[in-house]
């Protein structure tokens, strides 16, 4: 097998150290953006170079790969995760590569994808299928659909807008990576749409409190760093 793995990467011209350093990569933080950071273009670009044995090498494991050619996205999600845009798998065991959101990081990821909604329905999505959202609209909309306002701590709400960065769900407008609290603005990706079922949303929608047992399914294990 791993002969015939450095065979089909040496056509594909892909050595396998690059192959392992994409694998682990992917497999360690779950998602690659190419427009993240330099070292994510790269890996994308050699994502796109051996996507079919990249698939292959994941089949064995039971991992789903749900690559968004349109926002150069790719996410991995783990056996058994119920993932929008893919057919529902057979698996139904927990998995070691599945790591639950913590209560205030599922409550924010929904919020965020009730705003990407909305602004999907008003027409306010960029060429790129982005949202832009003024941290002081995020703090409204979580207290208006959770009764209940992000945390008043202010090194408590950077630490939820860090996490959602991890998941590649935001990002900064300038692109260096901060996110100012206050007045301060954030994007909001398309792949937060990935992310989140629709039954998940429509509890939401539907003034359900959700608790932790509640199916949003995180993508492999990740890394606490985003370079």
């Amino acid at each position: 097998m791993r002969d015939a793995l450095e065979d089909q990467l040496q056509q594909h011209g892909i050595s396998p150290d690059d192959f392992s350093d994409l694998m682990i990569r992917l497999l360690d933080r779950g998602v690659l953006c190419r427009d993240e950071s330099k070292r994510e273009a790269e890996l994308y670009d050699r994502f796109l170079q051996v996507q079919p044995l990249v698939e292959d090498y994941l089949w064995v494991l039971r991992i789903r790969v749900l690559h968004e050619s349109r926002f150069n996205m790719v996410r991995i999600f783990p056996p058994g995760a119920e993932v929008p845009g893919l057919a529902d798998s057979d698996d139904s065991f927990n998995s070691g590569l599945r790591e639950r959101l913590n209560q205030q990081e599922v409550s924010l990821v929904l919020v965020l994808r009730a705003e990407y909604d909305k602004a999907l329905r008003d027409g306010q999505v960029d060429e790129l299928g982005q949202v832009m959202l003024s941290l002081e609209a995020l703090s409204l909309s979580h207290r208006n659909l959770l009764g209940r306002p992000l945390p008043e701590n202010a090194s408590e709400r950077q630490t939820l807008l860090r996490r959602m960065r991890q998941l590649r769900l935001i990002r900064s407008p300038g692109g260096d990576g901060t996110l100012e609290d206050g007045e301060g603005w954030l994007i909001i990706r398309p792949g937060i749409i990935s992310l989140v079922t629709d039954t998940a949303l429509n509890q939401l929608a539907g003034g359900v409190e959700l608790d932790d047992e509640d199916p949003i399914d995180e993508p492999a294990d990740l890394a606490e760093g985003a370079n």
